[in-house]
């Protein structure tokens, strides 16, 4: 039994992307006597599902080696595609992370869009979403993770341009497909140069292959840069940094796994190619140069933003800076860490956020003030989530960034960096928390209630998670 479990842990991703074909029928109006809800229903139990299922494999491999399964896609003339899937405590977990996000987003959306009138359509792209990541966490081979990456680059352009009704939602949505493509297409050419140098584009091979290249520097260096590219874009950073600014037109629930999530699993697969990465000491220093300068601009633009999503989305291209920082030094290990913290208690701000717009009706940090009192669920949602992303005790950033500061000991200029980055986050933050939950009341808040309990149990179910 222990063994059937392990190996149908493919199925988990299947689960989110059974879920949101279920909803086509919602989706594009065969079924409209039911409304929008029975596919909502139908894609969170997909997800219960995929949640339970990760739980059990989860115990059956913690602490237990890794193991692969290899899954036979087209064999033909000489080729084979095979698809391998790395399961470990580490991957599982990941799974379960992002599963759980996503449960805990659906819910959110129930109450954050329960008048929209494509409801079944979000919800179908949410699980569309969840299978993607998912499988990437799973993913031992650089052609599916880069295949899954697409997946997710199509998720993002459907779910910012989700109310196509608005001429700003479409430029968003065009602007945020074609920033990541330029990454996508450098990623592309290095994924081919690789399968061409070491004939496997399955991780272990590529490993195996990295301890003895027999690469010129020229090489060497152009692969690591290509490489690189697709994180860079994935990851909203420098330069390529302005489209997670503009998916802010998307709907909040999306946001939620986007800026926690999704990022994410790009600078995921930037740590799975540190060893390649590695051999090019060009593409090392671009990702040090990369990483610190997007790390403290993206930090000091969030303090001049007077939107509150736009103010959070540039916090997230900061926090990630640092991560690309650690790779680029090769503490794999430190960046894994900071990344997994990083996702729930950037979920934690987007869904205080979120309850925030709906109970304003605005996103302008000018308009508002004196929250505190009349929302404490979102005060303290907001409150943990801060606290969080800025790495105070005993919350898990804190650790991951104390991780961070010791293994950059021997580079003082990225622990200025790292020191540096916190401070100004800590300062948006403050800043955020003032203009809207200090101070006078105003206009739009001063009758301001307490978002619903669709809202409110999945963000204070995350909240005591964090705390």
């Amino acid at each position: 039994m222990q063994q059937f479990l392990i190996e149908a842990t493919w199925l988990i991703p299947c689960y989110g992307l059974v879920g949101a074909l279920a909803t086509l029928p919602w989706s594009i109006g065969l079924v409209k006597r039911s409304g929008s809800r029975p596919a909502a229903y139908i894609n969170i139990l997909a997800t219960v599902i995929a949640l339970i299922h990760g739980f059990l494999v989860f115990t059956k491999v913690w602490g237990q080696p890794e193991q692969e399964v290899m899954l036979h896609w087209f064999q033909a003339a000489g080729l084979d595609l095979t698809f391998a899937l790395n399961i470990s405590s580490t991957t599982v977990g990941a799974m379960e992370l992002i599963t759980m996000l996503s449960l805990l987003a659906q819910c959110y959306a129930l109450g954050y869009l329960e008048k929209d009138w494509s409801l079944a359509r979000f919800f179908g792209l949410m699980g569309f979403f969840e299978a993607a990541m998912a499988g990437l966490v799973m993913s031992d081979s650089l052609f599916l993770t880069y295949g899954l990456l697409e997946g997710l680059t199509l998720s993002t352009y459907l779910l910012v341009g989700f109310w196509y009704a608005q001429p700003l939602v479409v430029t968003a949505a065009r602007d945020a497909f074609l920033t990541k493509r330029v990454g996508d297409v450098l990623l592309l050419m290095g994924l081919v140069a690789l399968a061409t140098f070491v004939g496997s584009l399955n991780f272990e091979d590529i490993y195996k292959w990295a301890e003895a290249p027999h690469l010129s520097p020229l090489a060497a260096n152009l692969l690591g840069l290509a490489l690189i590219a697709g994180p860079i874009g994935k990851c909203a950073q420098f330069p390529l940094n302005l489209w997670l600014d503009e998916a802010m037109e998307g709907p909040n629930p999306a946001s939620i796994l986007r800026n926690s999530a999704v990022v994410s699993c790009g600078a995921y697969v930037l740590i799975k190619l540190q060893p390649v990465i590695a051999m090019a000491s060009v593409a090392q220093v671009t990702l040090l140069v990369i990483g610190s300068v997007t790390a403290i601009g993206a930090a000091l633009v969030a303090i001049a933003q007077i939107d509150i999503k736009r103010a959070l989305s540039h916090t997230t291209s900061s926090a990630l800076g640092l991560v690309f920082v650690a790779v680029g030094l090769g503490w794999t290990d430190v960046a894994l860490m900071m990344l997994l913290t990083h996702a729930i208690a950037k979920a934690l701000l987007f869904m205080s956020v979120g309850a925030i717009i709906t109970a304003t009706t605005t996103q302008d940090l000018t308009e508002m003030g004196g929250l505190a009192k009349r929302m404490p669920a979102t005060t303290t949602a907001f409150l943990v989530g801060s606290a969080g992303s800025m790495g105070l005790l005993p919350l898990g950033t804190f650790w991951s960034l104390n991780r961070s500061v010791v293994a950059f000991w021997q580079e003082p200029f990225f622990i200025v960096v790292v020191l540096l980055t916190n401070g100004l986050l800590g300062l948006g933050f403050v800043r955020v928390f003032r203009l809207v939950f200090w101070g006078e009341a105003q206009a739009k808040t001063r009758r301001a209630p307490e978002v619903g309990w669709t809202m409110a149990v999945p963000m204070v179910v995350l909240t005591i998670r964090r705390c």
